[in-house]
């Protein structure tokens, strides 16, 4: 550059004045003359200089700047361009190097410059400084901006990581933007400027851990760094580290600062992800977990399936088949009676099968809801004597019932769903109990330690076939059975036990097992139950009896299906009723609106039909003005089976709800209250 400004000197010298104005107004930039002493008057400057100030004339200039170059450079930047300047003059190189610093212009705008030239001496021997200037304003705001986007990317990695640190891959400098105390108290003062690989060697063989150094050493590795952040801005790693004799997760986040298409500026954040890791890791066992849990569901179903397909067929294969022999043999009336027995057990049978299935599914739905009735603990003990003895007999198995240790016997709890339970144990025991056996159904009332409240175990002993170890530990699983129906001759969903180890856990109580195979099994409930203070032993209730009447009952059926209503009729009227019809909730209002008092003594309702349903037929006749209409009982007889569905007909005012198909029997027990009642 000496050359250079030399041979620049020695041609302008040698222009006329005229010559040399009109070369220096034809820069590109500015440039200026000053003397190279402590008052640094202007000798000269260029017209875009002139514009550079939002100055017309030199005089202008002069003025603005007080003729010197002090007046040129912002008050600010004054001295620390001053203190450059005379450093570059002492190295006595004639050149000076590259200075930038702010001016005022006229007006009171802002601009940045930068500067640089060289000094010589005049014909006097004074050091004279020449001067090319830039503006460099629309440079340093985009350099201003890029330090607050910069900026505004660390402080967002600050947030969440405790250590922060700026580093250059071009000089391999690193330095600490924000430093936690472990950091801290390892490397001391060496960590605020050093080499960023020699920081990353002192860290990654002072804290991460040996299996995870590779890691760490791959993702700080300069041409690794720039072929990711050449995809992205930002990447991470995981690794562990060894803090206090635990190993804990940490992260290391490595952004990209500086420009896109020469990576060099990056910015290292490290927290700590060990919460993040170990939900992670938790979260993924869970998963794994369900799955695993959601296979052996789904084997445990399709076992299920197909034990359903042989199950269901085998009932509805002896209700065709019979149906068949009765037509064929018609006139044989014991052939068809032999018949028709078979087809009501296979049907009770396949009922029962699909009862289970809609039992638990509303369990697992949450739709199933324990209440608290006062009941009878005799009664309920009877009911499951009298519904297990012709089972027991017909194989005979000896059945006793003990009860001599109860001393509160109305308690506050889920009636049917006690006796279900109790049932479905002692039907098993009937089921898995061979010919000539023995059944025992024991209630102990164990010490009263709360004045209201008892505690019972319900004991289910038989000397069957017993069950083995293996099989003990998932025989509450829905869809299990520790034989199939084939080799044991055992109908059965696999569900019986299920529900009732939900019932169980819903009234808060517990079930345990012991069991042998070929010695037999005992099971025993444990419930807390609700009872009165002061009780005398009852007697038991005897079945009630139809009040005599001197002409026939009145019944009006509500049944949209004409098959299901032909059969109602029949049997209604076989029991001895008088049956009316309507084929929807409509024409079962019309007709109670239109009637006398005592002309219908009850209502059978079904509840799904087209127009109106039964329950908004059985709201609108409970809304006649007539109170002796409004007042006539109502039976819901339908095909919804579950909880919430007979919660729905009483809350519509029905006094009753049966399932279907009807059980006559059960029909007819439930007419004759209701009519006792009324």
């Amino acid at each position: 550059m000496n050359t250079y400004y030399e041979l620049e000197e020695n041609f302008i010298s040698h222009l006329t004045g005229e010559d040399y104005i009109t070369l220096t107004n034809r820069m590109p930039g500015g440039f200026f003359i000053y003397h190279a002493d402590h008052e640094g008057k202007l000798i000269y400057a260029n017209q875009t200089m002139l514009h550079i100030f939002n100055c017309s004339t030199m005089e202008e200039f002069r003025e603005l700047t007080g003729n010197s170059f002090k007046g040129i450079v912002h008050p600010d930047d004054l001295e620390s361009v001053e203190q450059s300047i005379q450093k570059q003059i002492h190295r006595n190189t004639g050149d000076l190097d590259y200075v930038e610093y702010r001016i005022i212009q006229k007006g009171g705008g802002i601009r940045w410059l930068e500067d640089y030239g060289y000094f010589s001496k005049d014909d006097h021997g004074k050091d004279i400084f020449y001067v090319f200037v830039v503006d460099i304003t629309e440079r340093k705001q985009l350099q201003l901006e890029e330090q607050v986007r910069r900026l505004d990317m660390i402080e967002g990695l600050s947030i969440d990581y405790e250590s922060i640190f700026y580093a250059d891959l071009d000089t391999d400098k690193i330095q600490a933007y924000r430093i936690s105390p472990r950091f801290a108290k390892k490397f001391k003062d060496n960590y605020t400027i050093c080499t960023f690989q020699g920081f990353d060697t002192e860290y990654i063989q002072t804290w991460v851990l040996p299996e995870d150094r590779h890691i760490v050493k791959q993702a700080t590795q300069p041409d690794y760094i720039r072929s990711r952040l050449a995809e992205h801005q930002f990447f991470h790693v995981n690794y562990r580290v060894v803090q206090h004799g635990k190993t804990k997760y940490l992260q290391l986040r490595i952004v990209n600062v500086g420009a896109s298409d020469r990576i060099s500026q990056i910015v290292i954040g490290y927290r700590s992800v060990d919460e993040e890791i170990i939900s992670e890791m938790e979260q993924k066992k869970a998963l794994a977990d369900a799955l695993t849990l959601a296979q052996s569901s789904n084997i445990a179903k399709n076992a299920f399936l197909s034990n359903m397909s042989h199950d269901i067929r085998t009932p509805m294969n002896a209700i065709v088949g019979f149906s068949a022999l009765a037509k064929k043999y018609i006139n044989d009336t014991q052939k068809v009676k032999n018949y028709l027995d078979m087809i009501e057990t296979s049907s009770d049978h396949l009922l029962h099968l699909i009862n289970n299935v809609l039992e638990i599914s509303s369990i697992e739905a949450g739709k199933i809801h324990m209440e608290e009735d006062e009941c009878n603990l005799l009664e309920i003990l009877q009911q499951v004597q009298a519904a297990i003895l012709p089972r027991a007999g017909a194989k005979s198995i000896a059945f006793s019932l003990n009860i001599s240790g109860l001393k509160h016997y109305t308690v506050y709890t889920d009636r049917r769903r006690l006796g279900e339970i109790i049932l479905r144990l002692t039907n098993n025991a009937v089921k898995y109990t061979e010919s000539r056996g023995w059944i025992k159904l024991t209630v102990i009332e164990l010490e009263k330690e709360e004045p209201e409240h008892c505690t019972y175990q319900f004991s289910v002993e038989d000397n069957g076939v017993g069950i083995g170890e293996t099989f003990l530990k998932h025989i509450f699983e829905p869809f299990e059975r520790q034989q199939n129906t084939t080799f044991s001759g055992v109908h059965g969903t696999g569900l019986g036990l299920t529900i009732t180890k939900k019932y169980v856990d819903m009234m808060g109580g517990t079930i345990d097992i012991k069991s042998n195979v070929g010695l037999g099994s005992i099971f025993t409930v444990t419930l807390r139950l609700r009872t009165r203070s002061h009780q005398a032993k009852p007697f038991l209730r005897a079945r009630p009896v139809p009040i005599p009447s001197t002409s026939p009952r009145k019944i009006l059926l509500v049944e949209d299906n004409k098959l299901n209503l032909e059969i109602e009729v029949e049997l209604l009227q076989d029991m001895g009723f008088l049956v009316d019809t309507a084929t929807d909730g409509s024409i079962a209002v019309e007709k109670i609106q239109n009637s006398q008092p005592g002309d219908y003594s009850l209502i059978l309702m079904d509840i799904q039909m087209p127009i109106m349903d039964g329950y908004r037929a059985t709201m609108a006749i409970r809304q006649l003005e007539n109170p002796a209409l409004a007042s006539i009982p109502i039976v819901a007889l339908s095909a919804n089976t579950l909880e919430e569905d007979r919660i729905r007909s009483m809350e519509c005012g029905m006094n009753a709800h049966l399932a279907k198909p009807v059980n006559m029997p059960q029909l007819m027990e439930m007419i004759e209250k209701i009519l006792i009642a009324f």
